[in-house]
């Protein structure tokens, strides 16, 4: 072994080290975020949020020490010479490190301490319907991620690209007012016709009351069917529903309760479970080398919304768990047919809130939230300003207003911890609508769904979306999936039939 190659591979055995014990920091910290959010006391948040940030800024002070640098450094800068994996490793590290280089320590500890203050007043304000509550937070916030983008080595000169580059590597608002436009361009007119349909869709059973236990229930059957598994996961309640990787064999979800809305339930914990599906089912190997934080949000939220649309709101899956739902709400779907349901399940109404949108208008929530965003980070707007621009933006989109701002622009806990999120969840849809479609060339996806095959359906997801998610960019990633590139087109032709099917269009 020549002199250079000594050095690298202690290198790489030194920067292993030092990140698996970064690891166990930030599982330690995911884990007081995970009890933040669900059981922890109201006057303990506070305490429990120092402690949290404490423990990341000592993850932080490793990756930022100079022996860490150097070493990491030295594997960028040799890369070629390393595998597969390692490479990867390395590429992401340099990412990485070129973001927080000027980020000092002590600088990281403030801005863990602004982000839980943040969620802290989101949380207060939006019990309080009050906005004003959270204003400051997220004035505090917009500004923190501009001093960190300033700081960056490696910047495209507009802060926005570079925090959508964060969450999706190399999609620009360029690349969103274009496919967000052609969107509009054909499902605002789509909509117009549903609405003036004279299909008439029965509802009235979506609303009856439940029982909490009910839909715990109900939750664990969906996961079984989805095939989460338990033995290295559970779920909780929560006020806003998400997924968290706690540890190597400890992905956990969330859901919350509405006694009469018990189909959120329902599509929230198959969102949440195919979150937790992809991180359950990532390449072990990914994990050996720290490179499962590759994953791009839309590459997540694709997964997600695979699971709890494509899938879950397909008859095929509505004919599977009816007997189920028939034998757990036996009083509230008495006079239900599966028809009903799966019709039910796919009403199309604009509501003001996200979580709870149909699959139809949901991307006109998250197009609204871009276009805000984008006024938010650039400085073309007042923070005060911005429920009023929510406002009109419903008006204008969905013909709805909200009446408060806590079914309005406090609805989202997003804006406490990022900006460059929300669009993920539009691409998701986007590229899952592209990889469905060649997955019904390789197989009966509907007869897998109707027979509960979920094993054929989670194998095929884990070759061909999960098992490189963690190397490449999504551009790229889409087009090894699907053997073309991206375009917003299936998804938009996959609303088009199947609506206009439901409503006789």
């Amino acid at each position: 072994m020549d002199q250079n190659s000594g050095k690298i591979q202690k290198d790489l055995e030194f920067v292993r080290e030092t990140l698996r014990t970064a690891e166990l920091y930030h599982s330690a910290t995911a884990i007081i975020g995970f009890d933040r959010e669900t059981i922890c006391p109201k006057k303990a948040m506070a305490a429990e949020g120092e402690v949290s940030a404490f423990l990341g800024s000592q993850a932080f002070r490793l990756t930022k020490s100079d022996e860490f640098i150097k070493a990491a450094e030295n594997l960028y800068q040799n890369r070629d010479l390393l595998d597969e994996l390692d490479r990867v490793m390395a590429v992401q590290l340099h990412r990485r490190y070129s973001k927080v280089r000027n980020i000092t320590p002590e600088m990281n500890y403030e801005d863990s301490l602004i982000r839980s203050r943040a969620y802290e007043n989101w949380l207060n304000g939006k019990r309080s319907a009050d906005f004003s509550v959270f204003a400051p937070s997220l004035r505090e916030v917009r500004d923190m991620f501009l001093r960190n983008d300033r700081l960056r080595e490696e910047h495209s000169g507009d802060p926005y690209d570079d925090f959508l580059d964060d969450h999706e590597r190399g999609v620009t608002q360029a690349d969103l007012d274009e496919w967000f436009g052609r969107f509009k361009e054909r499902m605002i007119p789509l909509m117009g016709k549903i609405l003036k349909s004279g299909k008439r869709i029965r509802t009235d059973f979506l609303s009856r009351t439940v029982t909490d236990e009910q839909q715990r229930k109900m939750a664990r059957y969906i996961l079984q069917v989805l095939h989460y598994d338990f033995d290295r996961g559970t779920f909780a309640t929560t006020e806003h529903p998400f997924t968290n990787s706690l540890g190597r064999d400890d992905v956990r979800i969330t859901t919350n309760y509405k006694p009469n809305q018990f189909t959120a339930n329902i599509y929230t914990v198959a969102h949440e479970g195919g979150h937790a599906l992809f991180e359950q089912l990532q390449p072990r190997e990914h994990l050996e080398h720290f490179i499962d934080s590759g994953k791009t949000s839309g590459m997540h939220e694709s997964v997600s919304r695979f699971y709890e649309n494509v899938i879950g709101r397909s008859p095929e899956f509505i004919s599977l768990i009816f007997p189920k739902a028939k034998e757990i709400f036996a009083e509230q779907l008495s006079d239900v047919t599966e028809r009903e349901l799966y019709e039910g399940v796919n009403t199309v109404t604009p509501t003001l809130v996200r979580t709870e949108a149909d699959e139809f208008t949901y991307t006109f929530h998250i197009i609204l939230r871009y276009e805000l965003e984008k006024e938010i980070v650039n400085g073309r707007c007042g923070i005060e300003d911005l429920p009023g621009m929510w406002n009109r933006k419903y008006r204008e989109y969905l013909g709805i207003e909200p009446t408060n701002d806590r079914e309005g622009i406090l609805q989202d806990v997003h804006w406490t911890f990022a900006f460059g999120y929300f669009p993920t969840y539009a691409l998701g849809n986007m590229y899952n609508a592209m990889y469905y479609n060649r997955m019904k060339e390789e197989f009966d996806v509907p007869a897998a769904v109707l027979a509960g095959d979920f094993g054929k359906i989670n194998g095929w997801m884990a070759e061909n979306v999960f098992r490189r998610a963690d190397l490449i960019p999504p551009k790229q990633w889409i087009r090894e999936i699907c053997g073309r590139d991206f375009t917003p087109d299936d998804y938009i032709s996959y609303l088009e039939k199947k609506y206009g099917a439901i409503y006789e269009i």
